[in-house]
């Protein structure tokens, strides 16, 4: 299959009639992505403003083609060596090359194979007629060892103070980075209290004593932020959802809370002023399904830390003779006037009801099945 450049990079095609992606060939970051591509054309993800310029020789290929969602295996920094294993940020999965497979059904499968840890990460992303919807795949097989891995799917939010409402399905315990999301002696900015405890998205202490509602976006312009949420484990099924009311639609992310136990918030929003950022970079938030000890990396995330002390797994096992999927999906759905931040997903048959927070419904066609 060939490749073409989009936004600075060689990327693969997937389409329909419905919805049209791009996957970086370096990274694997799939976007730009485009639901309902012949009206409405939705485009909910976000692209690096730098995606078209050429950086210094030392930008880490994850910078450079930053955009949409990409798999992070292992997530995070992964800024001290494990076990002789010294990954880049976010993991090879995150930065090396994918390799092409096939294109068939309406399906990309795309391939990996580390160089720090023996093993094939495959990378299967589908779509289906009448779905607003993606269904992606990452299938481990031949690795060995504990991992913390995860999405990193990035939100573009309109130029406008509050335009999206956010909401998830439960979490038993949320908490702000440990320590300041970013340093301001290299001129990064962040606003929250570091290691606090909250218990909903609306009120979690700032540094002036203040508290920011993080159910609501843009907002805090000039700073970075960093929170986590652990997703209730007694769920079947996890979600994070993102309301646009004068766009007349939501996002929505489906996860199995048993392999994606956490849900990182990187709320992005001009706090970072040093090379690419450099204060650019805003309206912009990371909603990261992970499993891991917040941005840290591999061995922070299997070290003893807070989150896990408390019973809330950090890693997972992997078993070369077993292969794991990481299932997920992310999609759309058009909403009615006046519906507002979500409150529940219900199943159906045929996909989800989802309701917001006055009782207001809309349905959406997805395949939940695929979750297991």
């Amino acid at each position: 299959m060939k490749t073409r450049s989009i936004y600075g990079q060689d990327s693969f095609r997937l389409a329909n009639k419905d919805t049209e992606l791009y996957v970086t060939e370096k990274g694997g970051h799939m976007g730009p992505v485009t639901f309902d591509r012949k009206t409405l054309k939705i485009q909910p993800f976000s692209v690096a403003p730098w995606a078209k310029e050429k950086l210094s020789s030392d930008t880490p290929p994850i910078i450079e083609a930053l955009r949409g969602d990409f798999f992070c295996m292992p997530f995070g920094g992964n800024d001290t060596l494990y076990r002789g294993e010294k990954h880049p940020i976010h993991g090879e999965t995150a930065n090396n090359k994918w390799a092409f497979e096939s294109l068939e059904n309406s399906t990309l499968h795309l391939s990996l194979k580390p160089k720090q840890r023996k093993g094939r990460v495959d990378k299967f992303i589908s779509l289906k007629e009448g779905h607003a919807a993606l269904y992606v795949k990452h299938r481990i097989s031949g690795m060995s060892g504990k991992v913390n891995l995860g999405h990193h799917a990035m939100l573009k939010f309109p130029d406008e103070p509050g335009s999206g409402l956010i909401s998830s399905s439960k979490f038993v315990y949320g908490q702000t980075c440990p320590v300041l999301a970013e340093d301001p002696a290299i001129g990064g900015y962040s606003s929250l209290e570091p290691n606090t405890v909250f218990k909903n998205l609306n009120k979690v202490k700032m540094q002036n004593g203040d508290y920011a509602d993080l159910s609501s976006f843009p907002a805090r312009k000039g700073f970075e932020d960093i929170v986590m949420t652990v997703a209730d484990p007694k769920l079947k099924m996890a979600w994070t959802a993102v309301v646009f009311p004068k766009e007349g639609y939501l996002w929505y992310s489906l996860k199995d809370p048993q392999v994606l136990k956490q849900t990182v918030f990187w709320i992005s929003n001009g706090g970072r002023h040093y090379e690419p950022w450099n204060g650019r970079h805003f309206n912009v938030i990371g909603l990261e399904d992970v499993t891991s000890y917040f941005h840290f990396g591999l061995a922070e995330s299997v070290k003893k830390n807070p989150i896990s002390e408390k019973g809330y797994p950090t890693t997972l096992q992997l078993n070369a003779k077993k292969v794991l999927d990481v299932n997920y999906i992310m999609g759309v759905a058009g909403i009615p006037k006046g519906f507002g931040r979500v409150k529940k997903m219900l199943p159906q048959t045929e996909g989800l009801h989802i309701v917001d927070e006055k009782g207001k419904k809309c349905s959406v066609a997805v395949d939940l099945s695929f979750l297991k």
